[in-house]
């Protein structure tokens, strides 16, 4: 048989998109998009298919794409998935899907993600991913809450609207989609693609309410005694952002990787003074931390005029947890790695500026609970890093308001909602899931609680 090789994802020259804000990848067109397909053996038992946390029938799917019946397989996948275009574009495949891929044991795997994406725009340019009427259950008088408008949240919503329940998204910010929409740079999500799939939920009854902070504009318990909730799913994520509580970080310069990617991504800060959010970028910036967070971060302030950027991780690359491909997309757009590193403090002049970062170097000793090797500090081996700004992007955690005023809300000593496999917690009629209870992890993964949660609360209030 005729060995055919993965498909190479088109993108933009890497020296043209290192200055802009258009997506990078470009994706398949119809006839790379069949062909791929064709590459897929159809195994009798898909070991891709546990790969996927939603369950996504893939090679059902992706056979269609293969006989070019694009409207097909993006039905196959709504079946799983209320987010493919999203999905195809952030997960991450490599360690899901395509890892069990029976084509990737001695060779390259099936491009699952690349043709997910193809068929999610591919539906979304030929209208044929709209909301049919007749799949919506009529509505049974019940309603849910939903706090969190992330993939989460909207997974769960989408599954309930569909069994006719009447459902409220409650977002924090002005525009709902949670981290995909301020925390996923436009470069690797285009946020007119989320809002679209949002605009999909309320074409099937969701009710949408931005600026609504739970916690102080209703209560968990408000929102079910007084609001008439009959349930409640909390999908707020890991948005508290992690420092490292090293001397220097009160210095102007030094940002949260959370509020630096809002202010971009949500508050189109690049474009100021068109938009009224600044945001300050120094000529010499170092982001400190190693995962997709961090990429997505120093990609950014690339974009926006630095100079040079640096990321610091403590860790090896080998030991990088960030998507291979955003580590190369990176590389190729000038970012420079200083693996290896770890910060002490950082220094800052008499006007309270940042004029660079101490770091220490690093050697990797024995594997930590992780399994990964720790590092350990070479002794007498600081120095100095010149840069006038810092970005932390070491990691986030819960936000403690819901727990503050929901004291019969189990949380553990990290401070996640302690909830069961379907998302159940310890009030009645209260369900959690995704990063709030897990603590940071993928956007599919979400969605999986998201579902597991929705049909949970469908079996609670139908006893």
């Amino acid at each position: 048989m005729l060995k055919i090789n993965r498909h190479a994802m088109p993108e933009q020259p890497a020296e043209i998109r290192r200055r802009n804000f258009e997506e990078v990848a470009l994706g398949y067109d119809e006839a790379t998009a069949v062909e791929e397909a064709k590459r897929c053996l159809n195994c009798p038992k898909p070991r891709c298919v546990g790969g996927c946390p939603v369950n996504i029938y893939i090679p059902k799917f992706i056979h269609a794409v293969s006989e070019g019946d694009f409207a097909s397989a993006i039905k196959i996948i709504k079946e799983k998935s209320s987010l493919p275009a999203v999905c195809g574009r952030v997960c991450p495949q490599e360690k899901q899907c395509e890892s069990r891929c029976v084509l990737g044991i001695k060779g390259e795997p099936v491009a699952i993600g690349r043709l997910e994406r193809f068929v999610a725009d591919y539906a979304r340019e030929h209208g044929l991913d709209k909301v049919d009427p007749s799949e919506i259950a009529a509505r049974n008088g019940k309603k849910v809450a939903i706090v969190g408008s992330g993939p989460s949240g909207l997974a769960c919503a989408g599954v309930l609207a569909q069994k006719g329940y009447d459902v409220t998204i409650f977002e924090v910010l002005h525009a709902a989609g949670g981290v995909l929409m301020y925390g996923i740079p436009q470069f690797r999500l285009p946020k007119e693609i989320v809002q679209h799939e949002i605009e999909g939920l309320k074409q099937m009854g969701v009710h949408v309410q931005t600026n609504a902070i739970i916690g102080r504009t209703f209560t968990i318990d408000e929102l079910m005694k007084e609001e008439g909730f009959d349930a409640v799913y909390i999908a707020t994520g890991a948005g508290l952002p992690h420092f490292m509580h090293i001397p220097g970080e009160q210095f102007n310069g030094v940002y949260a990787a959370n509020e630096f990617l809002t202010r971009v991504n949500l508050m189109k800060a690049y474009t100021f003074p068109r938009a009224a959010t600044p945001v300050f970028i120094g000529k010499k910036v170092a982001v400190v931390g190693g995962g997709n967070v961090a990429m997505d971060a120093a990609r950014t302030a690339m974009r926006l005029g630095a100079e040079h950027v640096y990321i610091v991780y403590r860790r090896g690359e080998d030991e990088l947890p960030a998507r291979k491909e955003e580590v190369g997309h990176a590389k190729e757009e000038g970012i420079e790695f200083c693996l290896l590193n770890n910060p002490v403090q950082i220094c800052g002049n008499d006007q309270g500026w940042v004029t660079g970062v101490e770091c220490i170097r690093m050697e990797l000793g024995e594997p930590d609970a992780s399994g990964r090797r720790s590092p350990v500090a070479i002794k007498d081996s600081n120095y100095i890093l010149e840069v006038d700004e810092v970005i932390m992007a070491i990691g986030q955690g819960p936000n403690p308001l819901i727990h503050q005023t929901t004291p019969d809300l189990e949380v553990n000593r990290r401070g996640n909602i302690v909830a069961d496999e379907n998302g159940a917690t310890s009030m009645p009629g209260v369900y959690a899931g995704g990063d709030i209870v897990t603590g940071a992890a993928t956007v599919i993964s979400a969605m999986g609680a998201g579902k597991k949660a929705a049909a949970a609360i469908d079996e609670y209030l139908t006893k």
